[in-house]
């Protein structure tokens, strides 16, 4: 054996020389036929790539390092760089080192482009005024919801080769896979079934070796679904949030006017941005999955089953669904609606916690901690309240639902199943088979059992994904009220930014923003009023106190005036 061994790996050293050899003589000859200047050049050309190569090599590791110092001092002292073209370069810790980011900030040009979307919207056909319902609209699944989702989709897709995009793209190739799988499976586990009945032990063994690799990429592209759409709300939050960021914080003194001259989102945009933005991204990526994944599952299995069972199964349901459809359109409460007052009441609980920090010295100076209490205890009784009444309707809806989308379409598929045995004229392929079958009875049975279990795990799969689509109705009207809040919020920001304080389809209100005018005139130093009313400023659109009717003063450099208002007081009679 050894012997064997030795003269074994001989052969094969004998065989590798060979090819070495080979080849070796061959790139000789070659060199040996090719002119001396080509061979010079040639090495010139070698060794200019090593020298550029090992130069750019060295030069790239001396700026890395260089950049990896500079990430770490950024990031000891919570600094950041402004680039040329306004972005900010920030440093993050990663892992042993740093991160580099850079953020993009929004252009004033893409402010005023949206501007029009949020406080001039465009005509929609089917509005009797040609004009899309203001952001105080009762939400719901109406034009105004629709309008109000694509201004918002412009911020968090702004172009087809954005990140965003892409992740949509990757989203929707995983899930067409996955509906490819959901056809393989179906026609595996038929074929399983099949097997099993037919005692071919072979076949069975080979099935399931098939089923578990099958279950195991289906397991991945499952996982990866997941991830995507968890990579998409981020994506879409980042991107809102950034452009929320800009508009609110800037020069402007948006922050300020919000609160102070502005009451459209009450007393702060906190619940908006850190809960209502939250809960909007994930409700829009999840959307993506439970409606466009599910109409292309009911698109396919609805096709593979037509083929399979006949023209007649296929009107039945399609029936089925508008019929489903009406029934839970019609008894569906408003959630939407629910959800919007929902947030609205948990900002303003938010907001007594956050008044109750900021005015804390004062309220323990005089002893207002009892008042306080009672007005928290006061609203967070009627959040209570609110959430308790959306339970209970959940609870008769959730019945409603599940026996119409579990048990009665179940039972619809039995019914739609057994059309190839019962009316094998109407039953497709599968009829057809059973009509040409004219073989033994052992081996019909076997065919039935195979296109049963094969149209079963269809109907199951078809189920599922005409379910998805019913409970799609009660996300999108939870939708709706997420968008009105975050529409609600950027039309807010958009008005204070651009001072359109202006109140649509009637007069202005006395004193209002709108009314402030003012002139200025080269060459006169100092500041003139005349016959000016003084008012202190009210949120918009009420008009404000007005405390002096008439001011006419003059103010020159180096002047300093105190004007005081003192209640003027009548001598009594007697």
């Amino acid at each position: 054996m050894t012997a064997q061994s030795t003269l074994r790996g001989s052969a094969a050293e004998e065989a590798i020389a060979a090819f070495f050899e080979k080849y070796t003589e061959l790139i000789r000859v070659k060199l040996r036929n090719t002119h001396k200047t080509t061979r010079i050049l040639a090495t010139l050309a070698l060794a200019s790539s090593i020298i550029l190569t090992a130069e750019g090599s060295r030069r790239w590791w001396k700026s890395r390092r260089a950049e990896k110092e500079q990430g770490m001092k950024l990031v000891r002292t919570n600094s950041w760089l402004h680039n040329k073209d306004g972005s900010r370069t920030i440093y993050v810790p990663y892992k042993d080192g740093t991160s580099k980011v850079v953020i993009h900030g929004t252009k004033p040009l893409t402010f005023e482009a949206h501007r029009r979307l949020f406080l001039n919207p465009p005509r929609v056909s089917g509005l009797g005024d040609g004009q899309v319902p203001s952001a105080q609209t009762k939400p719901g699944l109406n034009l105004a919801f629709l309008h109000q989702f694509l201004s918002l989709m412009s911020i968090m897709i702004p172009r087809w080769t954005s990140k965003e995009a892409g992740l949509l793209v990757s989203h929707s190739a995983f899930l067409m896979l996955r509906t490819y799988l959901s056809l393989v499976v179906a026609r595996l586990d038929g074929e399983i079934v099949r097997d099993l009945v037919a005692g071919n032990g072979k076949l069975f063994l080979l099935g399931l070796i098939k089923w578990c690799g099958l279950g195991g990429f289906a397991s991945y592209t499952n996982a990866m679904i997941k991830f995507l759409e968890s990579k998409v709300s981020i994506a879409f939050r980042t991107r809102l949030t950034r452009y929320i960021h800009d508009l609110y914080l800037n020069d402007n003194l948006n922050y300020y006017k919000l609160s102070n001259l502005d009451g459209g989102v009450g007393q702060g945009a906190d619940q908006f941005i850190t809960q209502d933005l939250t809960l909007f991204c994930a409700a829009a990526a999840n959307l993506y999955s439970s409606l466009g994944k599910p109409f292309v599952d009911i698109c396919v299995f609805n096709y593979q089953l037509y083929r399979s069972l006949g023209p007649l199964a296929l009107t039945g349901l399609l029936s089925n669904y508008f019929l489903t459809a009406s029934i839970l359109r019609r008894l569906s409460p408003p959630f939407g609606k629910l959800k919007a007052v929902e947030g609205r009441k948990e900002g303003d609980f938010r907001s007594l916690h956050a008044r109750l920090i900021a005015n804390a010295e004062e309220i323990a100076f005089y002893g207002g901690a009892d008042m306080e209490k009672t007005f928290l205890n006061k609203e967070f009784k009627s959040l209570k309240n609110w959430m308790e009444g959306i339970y209970m309707l959940k609870i008769r809806y959730n019945i409603l639902e599940d026996f119409i989308l579990k048990y009665s379409w179940s039972a619809y598929g039995y019914l739609l199943s057994s059309l190839p045995v019962f009316l094998p004229a109407w039953g497709g392929l599968g009829g057809a088979t059973e009509r040409s079958d004219n073989g033994e009875k052992h081996g019909r049975e076997r065919s039935r059992m195979k296109h049963f279990i094969t149209n079963k795990r269809l109907m199951l799969s078809l189920a599922d994904a005409g379910g998805r689509m019913m409970y799609s109705i009660k996300d999108l009207s939870e939708l709706a009220g997420y968008t009105s809040r975050v529409y609600t919020l950027i039309s807010t920001l958009h008005r204070a930014h651009a001072n359109a304080y202006y109140v649509r389809g009637r007069e202005n209100e006395l004193y209002s923003l709108s009314d402030v005018q003012g002139t200025i005139q080269k060459g006169f130093d100092g500041v003139r009023l005349e016959n000016v009313p003084i008012v202190a400023p009210a949120l918009w659109p009420q008009g404000g106190e007005e405390l002096i009717e008439s001011l006419s003063l003059i103010v020159r450099r180096g002047d300093h005036l105190l004007v005081s208002c003192v209640p003027r007081i009548k001598p009594k009679d007697g």
